[in-house]
């Protein structure tokens, strides 16, 4: 017997039949077996890969719904002094490829200790969050997802 497929992502999960809950790099796929918060398997098999995110709907080829959940991550919350600072905080994660969720008045990443540390040393006032983390999409691979491999000209030191 042949799994249910997941074929399409909608963008609300209206008339969900379950869920799947999924940490972020759980909700960064395009083909894998999956089991929902329900006990059902089924296999995710999209056209390319994406983050999906909280509150999207799974299609599966029977028309049924599964809701995605975003399942709470150990993350630091980071702020700056000023509007100034925080840009210049998030430059110094971007120039290290860290995955990073921007919002107006501060950024979550994943918690490292090593991380929240230069940060702290750079006056950022870093604290311990468990949230769902939806990075922000990057230029290499289009949906957020942190680890990529490139050549854009420089050395990381």
């Amino acid at each position: 017997m042949s799994l249910p497929r997941a074929i399409a992502v909608s963008a609300k999960a209206d008339g969900a039949v379950d869920t799947v809950t999924l940490d972020e790099t759980g909700r960064h796929r395009r083909r894998l077996r999956m089991t929902s918060d329900g006990g059902e398997d089924f296999m995710l098999d999209l056209e390319e890969t994406r983050l999906l995110r909280d509150g999207e709907g799974l299609v599966l080829e029977d028309g049924r719904v599964i809701a995605v959940k975003a399942k709470p991550e150990n993350l630091y919350a980071v702020f700056g002094r000023d509007a100034r600072h925080l840009l210049s905080l998030a430059w110094q994660l971007g120039n290290r490829h860290l995955a990073a969720e921007i919002h107006h008045d501060h950024i979550l990443i994943r918690r490292d200790p090593v991380i929240g540390e230069m940060l702290e040393n750079l006056g950022a006032q870093v604290r311990p969050v468990e949230a769902a983390f939806n990075p922000e999409g990057g230029a290499y691979d289009g949906v957020g997802h942190g680890g990529h491999a490139h050549d854009h000209g420089h050395q990381h030191g």
